[in-house]
């Protein structure tokens, strides 16, 4: 499924104190075909805001005058249906939680040396909004027929906005088509801030990397994880755009980043993964696993199994190997990756119980996963303890 470009006649304000950083950006998106504006500091950018109108914002965080904190608080308050991506160089974890816990769709930091990596930001936020425009569109006729229904729907809210599920704006799109191969996830919420995140990206012409991570506890400090998680894999995507550095190919060299640099925050999370590339030239998988239960269940036309591999989770060791794995795949099949929260809801007495169940189950699945989860006795619009994800990858 090709999505189409969201870039036409769209116009960003650009809020920076630096002039340089500014224009360059400005120019850039120019050339990709938005309208910019461009605002020096906080101030000017929330004046330009209501005189201009823009459909998205990039907003710097440290500004004299009125900081980019406040002008999200604004933003959020009085134009709530527009999406803020800030670019900040301060890099503290306390202010990429708080800009997105006041709606930020996004968070990079600078300097951004591949502008790629911020245009691909720009049309995925840009894209997000358009589906929440059109979601509360059509809840407000909902609510006009029954206001029985339009109660609910503001308790749903509520409790939304309470559990503040920070990684769910930077999920990728579902589905996406390479070629092929098509992938579909979905995130359960449970009441609060968890670190379950998936994503998926296309590398050069011929790969797909995609991955699942779950990081420990709940909270602000495991939401951050997956923003480091997420902005580890645009970093690596983006030197082998531009320098032709193939890191992120190799499973075990992307987890051992993420081990180092998990390490480095020192804030005490660790995170199971399931790393992998997928060749789409080859119709080839190599994977590594850190940590992940219950592993990947592969479908073909010969039964289920579940992939091999184990791998200590990212963040507790600072000595670390991790097994690189390469499977050659049928001409078509199904990969399902869930995230551990599945577990506690299957009915089964013991884990092995649990996995025989899941294995068992795999091949009457489709790729429809509110059919998955219904077959599971997952009910999208309840809370559970721990989010529920689910990853499919489907070869067509």
């Amino acid at each position: 499924m090709e999505i189409p470009s969201s870039t036409e006649l769209v116009k960003v304000l650009i809020i920076d104190d630096d002039a340089n950083v500014r224009h360059s950006i400005a120019s850039y998106l120019t050339d990709s075909g938005y309208l910019t504006i461009e605002a020096a500091d906080g101030e000017e950018g929330l004046a330009k805001m209501a005189s201009e109108k823009p459909e998205l914002v990039l907003c710097d965080l440290r500004m004299p005058k009125i900081d980019g904190i406040n002008v999200l608080k604004v933003i959020a308050d009085s134009y709530a249906d527009v999406p803020i991506i800030v670019i900040s160089g301060a890099g503290v974890m306390s202010d990429a939680v708080e800009a997105l816990r006041l709606g930020a769709s996004d968070y990079l930091i600078k300097p951004i040396l591949d502008l790629e990596v911020l245009e691909h930001s720009i049309e995925r936020s840009l894209e997000r909004y358009s589906l929440r425009r059109e979601n509360l569109k059509y809840r407000k006729q909902l609510e006009q027929a029954n206001s029985e229904l339009k109660t609910s729907l503001a308790v749903l809210e509520q409790d939304q906005q309470a559990g503040l599920q920070v990684q769910m704006k930077m999920l990728p799109a579902s589905p996406m088509q390479k070629s092929s191969y098509v992938f579909h996830h979905q995130i359960v919420p449970s009441l609060y801030l968890s670190g379950d995140f998936v994503e998926y990206v296309t590398v050069g012409n011929d790969h797909v990397v995609f991955f699942m991570a779950d990081v420990s506890g709940h909270g602000a400090s495991s939401a951050f994880v997956t923003v480091l998680m997420k902005n580890l894999t645009a970093r690596m995507r983006s030197d082998y755009n531009r320098l032709g550095r193939d890191g992120i190919l190799h499973p075990a060299e992307f987890l051992a980043q993420a081990n180092a640099e998990l390490l480095g925050t020192a804030i005490g999370k660790h995170a199971t993964l399931f790393f992998a590339v997928l060749d789409t030239q080859n119709n080839s998988l190599t994977y590594s696993v850190a940590g992940q239960l219950p592993v990947p269940i592969l479908v073909t036309d010969e039964g289920s199994r579940y992939l091999e591999g184990q791998g200590t989770p990212v963040g507790l060791f600072e000595e670390t190997n991790y097994e690189e794995i390469k499977v050659e795949l049928p001409d078509q099949f199904r990969i399902l990756l869930f995230s551990d929260g599945i577990l506690e809801v299957l009915e089964q007495e013991t884990l092995t119980k649990k996995e025989a169940f899941l294995l068992a189950e795999a091949p009457k699945f489709t790729a429809d996963i509110e059919s998955v989860f219904e077959a599971l006795n997952v009910d999208s619009n309840q809370k559970y303890p721990d989010d529920i994800a689910l990853l499919i990858v489907d070869k067509i």
